[in-house]
């Protein structure tokens, strides 16, 4: 995802690398495809161009894959994380220029940038799927955004939907699961939930793109027109550029 704002460009969670060029991240549960399972948008050579900054989330390879890292380093593209993963990256050789700790809000951009926590999975399976941040950003004159990140449905994710108000929130909404465990995104019915509690428009995303992320574009959409939430959000196609007042 890219996000662009007045005249900075916001590259986040990139994974570059080329269909395929990764192993399934699920056999059973879902069909053993490598991963990504989809090549980049045509239009991606020409975005990836004009990045300015880039978000991660965290350390994952469906957010950062070595062809992202060799993006990133090439050209020497500043990198805002976690605290908790700055040292990683810095040792991977990337430009590490601002490192963010929960809920501490900092200046960013001529506006501010916060962390929010994430927790990636139900039950046990949140615990090696390590830390993860989301953000929350307020640039000016621009619609605030928070990037919910990896994460289920919690009390932190509420808070912020509630007390926060963005304009744009943006969910992972793909049902990612493992062969064991409970799934390491926010069920169906928690993304429903999500929509509903956000006081803005919602971004769905992280669908259709990685092996063990089972749940679809279409049958998202089809679950958000039944309970009439339609115009509340947005389901982009690969590629697809969205611009918001």
């Amino acid at each position: 995802m890219v996000l662009e704002t007045n005249d900075s460009v916001l590259l986040i969670d990139p994974m570059l690398g080329a269909k395929g060029s990764l192993p399934p991240f699920a056999f059973l549960k879902s069909k053993p495809k490598r991963n990504p399972t989809v090549p980049l948008p045509e239009n991606s050579g020409d975005v990836l161009e004009r990045v300015t900054h880039c978000l991660i989330t965290h350390k994952h390879p469906d957010h950062i894959d070595r062809d992202a890292m060799q993006y990133l380093i090439a050209k020497n593209i500043p990198v805002i994380c976690s605290v908790l993963d700055a040292a990683f990256f810095r040792k991977k050789g990337l430009n590490v220029t601002q490192t963010l700790e929960y809920w501490q809000k900092t200046d960013f951009l001529d506006g501010k940038i916060e962390g929010i926590p994430a927790r990636h999975g139900y039950g046990f399976v949140a615990k090696p799927a390590g830390n993860v941040m989301g953000f929350y950003l307020e640039l000016p004159n621009q619609p605030s955004v928070y990037l919910s990140s990896d994460t289920i449905y919690t009390e932190n994710v509420e808070k912020v939907l509630r007390d926060y108000q963005p304009d744009i929130s943006v969910v992972a909404a793909g049902s990612a699961r493992f062969d064991l465990f409970k799934p390491l995104l926010m069920t169906v019915a928690d993304v429903l939930r999500f929509i509903k509690d956000a006081p803005g428009k919602v971004i769905a995303n992280h669908m259709e793109a990685v092996n063990h992320c089972p749940t679809t574009r279409m049958e998202l959409a089809a679950l958000v027109a039944k309970q009439g939430l339609e115009d509340k959000i947005h389901i982009p196609k690969d590629g697809e550029v969205m611009a918001f007042g």
